[in-house]
């Protein structure tokens, strides 16, 4: 089973092209200026088997070019998640997933699990959020020690050229909203947020 925090169906600004979005619940590193550290508790997720996820994949296929792990920390649920990579990936689709760690920290472990995750990963972004090296010059990252590593060749390098950073604002059916990607927050309009009311907004 797979721990996980939420699930965005479609969305255009966690990676390339439209992505089918998850973030799993559960990380050990604490980064200090972390955006999600509601993510961090293990154990506290919704709780979905590998089939139920790629069930509801490959029902978005026709419309995603694929999908992107976010957290908490992926590599902490490495094995479930490269299983669900594995039939992700004879989709079609591709696989981009953000980690705390460095790629040399991942590789260093000698984990078969941790090992067999990267290898289905196409584009993985690196390093954890640095407020002193704040930079939003480069898409999908807000800081300048955050790397991307294209693990396979179903992308380009040169794709990061194409986009810029966005942010997506997602109002649920209770009323909930719900705000993702990377960008300058204090550039959406406060009073759309308290119109709507303080305690909705995430």
């Amino acid at each position: 089973m797979i721990d996980v925090y939420k699930i965005l169906e479609n969305t255009t600004v966690e990676g390339p092209g439209n992505r089918f979005c998850i973030w799993v619940q559960g990380c050990k590193k604490h980064c200090p200026y972390c955006w999600a550290k509601e993510t961090w508790d293990f154990g506290i997720g919704q709780k979905y088997s590998i089939t139920d996820l790629f069930s509801m994949i490959k029902n978005q296929q026709s419309s995603i070019e694929g999908v992107t792990f976010l957290g908490g920390e992926p590599f902490e649920q490495a094995k479930d998640l490269a299983e669900l990579s594995k039939l992700i990936k004879s989709l079609g689709l591709s696989i981009v997933c953000f980690t705390g760690y460095t790629i040399e920290e991942l590789k260093s472990q000698n984990n078969n699990d941790v090992n067999n995750f990267l290898s289905q990963i196409d584009l993985l972004i690196d390093g954890g959020f640095e407020k002193e090296n704040y930079d939003l010059s480069r898409p999908w990252v807000g800081s300048s020690n955050q790397r991307y590593h294209f693990l396979t060749n179903f992308y380009n390098p040169e794709i990061i050229k194409k986009y810029k950073n966005k942010i997506e604002v997602h109002i649920n059916q209770n009323g909930k909203v719900e705000i993702n990607g990377m960008g300058d927050f204090s550039s959406i309009n406060k009073n759309f947020c308290l119109q709507l009311g303080k305690d909705n907004v995430k």
